[in-house]
């Protein structure tokens, strides 16, 4: 139970025990149980208590309601805080629950439970919200917002102490800011969260809804200040009939038509075709591009009496945007002959006016876009460019090359507009180069020297100009060194022989720079014939023929004919009975290294004439040489013709 509540009723306990005491003795004297507080003071004494107690029949009621008839009167009508709290017959029994008395002069009438600060405001009627939830009591509980129809009611002397008398209304706290222009009606526009922005507010809804750019305007624009104490801003009494009304005229009269008969709210410039006046009747009627310029600017200052000039577009289209690049044309420059009133872009000029021009577009410059040698910058855009050379234009796509005499970068002497990677450098040209083509060089495709890397370059220029023509420069040496000591004689012409040494341009094969008579291996005889290969041959594993270390011994490149049967040493030297001139006849000398010398019939006799027989040795059958026949009757028949057995 709330404190104010415990004491009002041990109070009313109190005084009824009391009174029932007093009233159940007659003729005993009334006794107060306690002193009033400062506002009944006047109610003081003991004859006084049925002023504001009623009694009978050994209950009493109080009178509260019979002098506080402003509270009596808010609970009837169910407003206010006590019509919230107290039921609607309410009696002076219920007024304890907040206010007690006889406690003394000082005893405060209102009990806040649990203070007055935090009591809930949306009790009264008045939720606070907003702003209005950070403002003290006594911001708005104050003598001079109380409505003057309400003070006389009101029977507290002290009106900055009451709580009644208060409006809901804005006005009644919040002066009017709009001097009563809008109304006294705050809420439609604003809010207790804000004064600024007016949230409630819709322009849409007033006398004078905003359409295109009058939405993006200002307030204050409009809506001026009105200078006073505190200048304030006026919202009423504004003349918008017509567009003059804020606006002046810029036309000065000119038209006598209605400003909204041209234009309109979406854009001043946008202008709408004034009634019963038509632009194609006039000097200069209006088509392309045209159409959508604004009158004013054409007709300057709002003047559309004095005549524009028009013959030309540079009468109007001024600066020249090209700035004078094309004054030296017949036509001065006129605008027309490049460009049409449908559009700036794109421009007439192609490629059959370009023609009549200093440098006609051929070949693949008929087929760039202007933008590529023109460079787009707007009005600094530069037409007159320079083309004297391709490298006006063009990067040196050989880096510099070709720079000096006799070609001088000069690009037209190899290639052409047409295509740049199909040159005119002929074989015939190249003979006047310090490398001619001569033999098989001048079969071999230019890609074939003239490519990525061959001269060591890291970038993707093809090499063109080569320090070292010799042969090693470009091929790779076959005979990995063999021969470096004889490559690197000098020839006629002072360079390094390289491969020339031994071979020539018109065929590699032809290796007739080399002579072998030089060598430790002279070829003579029937060596002379043999191909370079049948002795030179590729080892297995290898890629290249030897010539270093070949062999030079016969036996080191022949088989062995007689399978062994002159081997010494597990040797057959060949030369001990043949010689490189021919096989045969042998130089075998049979008297010195047989025992059999042909002597006699036998001189004369041809080797196969004895050496016939074969016998298998190895994998062949071969003539027999060593343990021949050697007894007469092993070759020559008997008078009696009898056969000897062979041994």
């Amino acid at each position: 139970m709330p404190v104010g509540q415990f004491s009002s009723l041990a109070v009313l306990v109190i005084m009824g025990a009391f009174l029932s005491a007093l009233f159940a003795v007659p003729g005993r004297a009334q006794t107060s149980p306690g002193p009033l507080s400062r506002p009944h003071q006047s109610l003081s004494g003991a004859l006084s208590c049925s002023k504001c107690h009623e009694f009978g029949a050994g209950t009493f009621q109080l009178k509260c309601l019979d002098c506080h008839t402003e509270i009596r009167d808010r609970i009837a009508q169910r407003r206010g805080m006590h019509a919230v709290w107290l039921p609607a017959k309410v009696t002076g029994k219920d007024c304890l629950s907040c206010h007690s008395e006889h406690n003394g002069e000082n005893f405060p009438l209102i009990h806040w439970q649990p203070n007055r600060e935090a009591i809930d405001h949306s009790k009264t009627g008045f939720p606070l919200t907003g702003r209005h939830s950070k403002i003290n009591c006594t911001d708005c509980h104050k003598a001079e917002n109380i409505q003057a129809a309400a003070r006389s009611s009101i029977l507290m002397k002290d009106l900055n102490r009451t709580y009644l008398g208060l409006s809901s209304a804005c006005v009644s706290c919040h002066k009017d800011e709009h001097h009563g222009q809008v109304g006294n009606d705050c809420a439609r526009c604003h809010t207790a969260e804000t004064w600024k922005p007016a949230s409630g507010f819709n322009h849409a809804n007033s006398k004078y809804p905003l359409t295109g750019v009058h939405e993006t305007v200002a307030c204050a624009k409009c809506h001026i200040s009105i200078p006073d104490a505190k200048p304030y801003v006026k919202y009423t009494g504004l003349s918008f009939e017509k567009c003059t009304g804020c606006h002046a005229d810029p036309h000065k009269g000119s038209f006598t038509a209605p400003c909204e008969s041209c234009h309109n709210t979406t854009s001043w410039t946008r202008v709408a075709q004034l009634e019963g006046f038509d632009h194609s009747k006039t000097n200069y009627p209006l088509v392309g591009k045209h159409r959508t310029v604004a009158c004013s600017d054409c007709h300057t200052h709002g003047d559309f009496k004095t005549p524009v000039a028009h013959a030309k577009c540079f009468d109007c289209h001024t600066p020249d945007p090209h700035k004078g690049q094309f004054q030296g044309r017949a036509s001065k420059g006129e605008c027309a002959e490049c460009h049409t009133l449908d559009g700036w872009k794109p421009s007439l000029f192609g490629v059959n006016e370009h023609a009549r021009s200093a440098y006609p577009l051929l070949g693949k410059h008929a087929k760039v876009e202007c933008s590529k040698c023109h460079l787009p910058v707007g009005r600094d855009t530069v037409f007159k460019v320079k083309f004297g050379q391709c490298m006006d234009c063009h990067k040196d796509a050989h880096d510099g090359q070709f720079a000096k005499a006799p070609y001088e970068n000069r690009c037209e002497s190899c290639h052409t507009v047409t295509d740049f990677h199909r040159s005119r450098f002929t074989v015939a040209m190249h003979q006047k180069t310090r490398f001619a083509l001569e033999g098989a060089h001048a079969v071999v495709p230019c890609i074939g020297c003239h490519k990525e890397g061959a001269t060591g370059r890291v970038d993707n220029i093809l090499p063109f100009h080569f320090e070292d023509q010799n042969c090693a420069a470009c091929h790779e040496d076959p005979h990995r060194g063999e021969f470096k000591d004889r490559m690197a004689e000098s020839g006629a012409n002072g360079r390094a022989l390289g491969c020339e040494a031994c071979h020539n341009v018109t065929s590699w094969i032809d290796a007739k720079g080399f002579d072998h008579s030089k060598t430790q291996f002279p070829l003579i005889g029937a060596h002379n014939a043999v191909a370079c290969t049948s002795c030179h041959v590729i080892p297995a594993g290898a890629r290249k023929a030897l010539f270093n270390g070949t062999a030079k011994e016969c036996q080191d490149c022949h088989a062995d004919a007689h399978g062994g049967q002159f081997a010494q040493n597990n040797k057959t030297l060949c030369k001990d009975c043949h010689n490189s001139e021919r096989w045969t006849p042998s130089t075998f000398d049979h008297d010195k290294r047989t025992s059999l010398p042909l002597t006699g019939g036998h001189a004369k006799v041809s080797c196969d004439a004895c050496h016939k027989q074969t016998r298998p040795i190895g994998n062949e059958d071969l003539i027999v040489y060593r343990l021949a026949p050697s007894k007469c009757a092993d070759c020559h028949e008997t008078p009696n013709k009898a056969i000897l057995p062979v041994r």
